[in-house]
């Protein structure tokens, strides 16, 4: 055995969840994502899902990847710096722009490698990176890979962010990172103070919309829309692989800084660029989008009877104004047993633990998706309310 197997053969922290049967992770969906699916067998409501506005089985958007597949083939072949450039990827550029209210748009062929990408390049040695302290897991390896010196602040708390700035000198570009919503514990970024301190300091603010796409907003433009700071924000980020129903990502900005990014950004320079049929299918998904305000309408009807809901049975759910609802567990084990119970139950939901969350903020995420129905969500909470009395984490 090898210095490397050496190091890894008494990693077995899943095997003792396995052994206990209450392991989570992996499980096989033998069908479209929907309110409902079919796991190993068993019929469950899908809360665990990111598909906010519920198109990934819509036939409209299938048949525009069909549509791309016939004509342009299976892949690329190559990045978009060199053959790999489908006028497909121009148009849904020119309208993710659009959309976003930016100069232009770069497309990536997933939503980590939006982030991981411009966040290591955007910024110099002698720059500022400044990021809440749960920003998601993309932002970090980001910054991480940039020269730029990488500060963060406590989650939501302008004094921290303030005294951040203050350290950093007035000269140097200060970038702001944020996550426009926390996709673990689903509370929105205080934006409009951001926006004040920006001014203030001199800084610049990239915003991560992955999971208010589709959400927030006029059209479902994100939380920067919804606050109606656009203008004041520098970069935009989303993804494809939520409210879009496809798998890539996206950054909007001024066209000065997209034409930095296009052509000094590894992950667009030295990635393949994003297969035909998937980048047809969220351009579909925009479409539908912008043209069914309905759908959005619906997402909030579920998600505030669901909130309601929560609240009424007690259950602790933080600061959540989204889709997104954290139901606290606050402990390890008691988090993989409920997911367990509730999926022998029929219900579907997401562990949350470390290093997603902090040991003791351990929870499980109930999602929403515009084509859940009351009824639906209303089986859900009466079977989680059975759960969490039974294990004594509500009265």
């Amino acid at each position: 055995m090898g210095q490397l197997q050496e190091k890894y053969k008494n990693y077995r922290e899943p095997q003792r969840y396995m052994s206990a049967g209450v392991y989570p992770y992996f499980r096989a969906i033998t069908g479209k994502q929907g309110t409902e699916v079919q796991m190993e067998g068993h019929n469950v409501l899908m809360f665990g899902s990111n598909a906010y506005t519920g198109l990934t089985g819509d036939q409209r958007v299938i048949d525009a990847a069909k549509n791309a597949l016939e004509i342009y083939g299976s892949g690329c072949a190559g990045s978009r710096f060199l053959n790999g450039t489908l006028d497909l990827h121009i148009k849904l550029e020119k309208e993710l722009a659009e959309f976003e209210h930016k100069d232009e748009a770069l497309c990536f062929s997933t939503g980590f490698s939006v982030n991981s990408g411009v966040i290591s390049v955007i910024c110099g040695r002698e720059d500022y990176i400044i990021c809440d302290d749960r920003d998601h897991a993309s932002i970090v390896d980001g910054r991480r890979l940039s020269f730029a010196t990488c500060l963060k602040y406590k989650h939501n708390d302008m004094e921290d962010l303030e005294k951040v700035l203050q350290k950093c000198r007035p000269d140097a570009i200060k970038l702001i990172i944020v996550d426009g919503v926390f996709s673990m514990e689903g509370d929105l970024a205080n934006l409009p103070e951001i926006v004040k301190l920006k001014h203030k300091y001199n800084a610049s603010i990239m915003v991560d919309e992955a999971h208010g796409l589709g959400v927030f907003g006029k059209e479902g433009r994100g939380v920067c829309d919804h606050f109606g700071l656009t203008d004041d924000v520098d970069l935009i980020m989303g993804t494809f692989s939520k409210s879009l129903a496809s798998i890539g990502g996206f950054i909007a900005s001024d066209k000065d800084t997209i034409n930095y990014l296009r052509h000094t950004c590894r992950t667009y320079i030295f990635s393949a660029s994003n297969t035909p049929a998937a980048t047809a299918a969220a351009m579909e998904a925009l479409h539908i989008i912008r043209k069914e305000p309905e759908r959005i309408e619906n997402l909030w009807k579920v998600t505030n009877y669901a909130l309601r809901r929560f609240k009424e049975e007690k259950f602790e759910i933080g600061e959540t104004q989204s889709p997104i609802i954290p139901l606290y567990v606050r402990d390890v084990d008691k988090t993989f047993l409920v997911t367990k119970l509730a999926f022998d139950d029929g219900v579907f939901i997401n562990p949350v633990i470390p290093p997603a969350c902090a040991p003791q903020d351990t929870l499980v995420r109930f999602a929403l998706m515009a084509t859940h129905t009351e009824e639906q969500v209303e089986r859900g909470v009466q079977v989680l309310k059975k759960i969490f009395k039974e294990q004594n984490i509500i009265k």
